[in-house]
């Protein structure tokens, strides 16, 4: 088993994946979705997509390797990119990256959980946050 300090990137991992999810509904393209709402819903994702990076930076690697199917320095690559050549970023990769890459890192993390030691009041505890409260599905893990 792994150490709980795990825990806290998974959720913040699946909250923002959580998020992406919300802000790219109803869109079928990325260019609709890059100019909508003055880029308010593209320009959260880039930042939720940063953040997705380097938290994953901070899982245990033992723990990554056993999921080699996640090209995990890709994300952490992804992250680095668009953190330091905003005005790069393609609208078309990031929307393509939310909706074909996210679903399955998504049942991934999910996955992880078995595998990481923790306090079940702990993670009960963050899902009782706002901060948390799009993913309400892992209080089924809770035993």
């Amino acid at each position: 088993m792994y150490s709980d300090s795990n825990i806290v990137h998974l959720i913040s991992i699946l909250e923002a994946i959580e998020k992406c999810f919300i802000y790219t509904d109803g869109f079928v393209d990325c260019y609709e979705f890059r100019w909508h709402n003055d880029q308010m819903n593209f320009n959260a994702c880039v930042t939720l997509l940063i953040a997705i990076g380097e938290e994953t930076k901070n899982i245990d690697e033992e723990l990554k390797n056993e999921f080699p199917t996640i090209n995990w320095k890709a994300i952490a690559g992804m992250r680095d990119k668009m953190a330091h050549n905003y005005r790069g970023i393609d609208p078309e990769i990031t929307f393509d990256i939310i909706k074909e890459s996210l679903p399955e890192l998504k049942h991934t993390l999910i996955q992880l959980f078995s595998r990481v030691s923790f306090e079940a009041t702990m993670l009960l505890q963050a899902l009782k946050s706002e901060h948390y409260k799009h993913i309400g599905y892992l209080l089924s893990l809770v035993k």
